[in-house]
């Protein structure tokens, strides 16, 4: 199967992004989304703080990743 991985946009530490990855961890279906703040970020491995707390996704599971605006303020 060929390789669907895909970074959208650089990603920088601080930032809010969605990250679309893959739950076998090598790119392949099924996929999930992390929504939230990245927290660290190294040559293997992404963190991104979600409501529900950290997620530490492998790079060779990411299929696509993206900045996204902040949060809309709840009322």
């Amino acid at each position: 199967m060929p390789s669907l991985r895909h970074t959208l946009a650089p990603l920088t530490v601080g930032a809010r992004v969605v990250v679309r990855y893959s739950l076998a961890g090598d790119g392949s279906t099924p996929w999930t989304d992390a929504l939230g703040v990245l927290i660290d970020q190294d040559d293997d491995t992404l963190v991104v703080t979600t409501r529900t707390g950290d997620v530490r996704i492998p790079r060779a599971a990411v299929v696509a990743a993206k900045p996204v605006p902040p949060a809309p303020i709840r009322r």
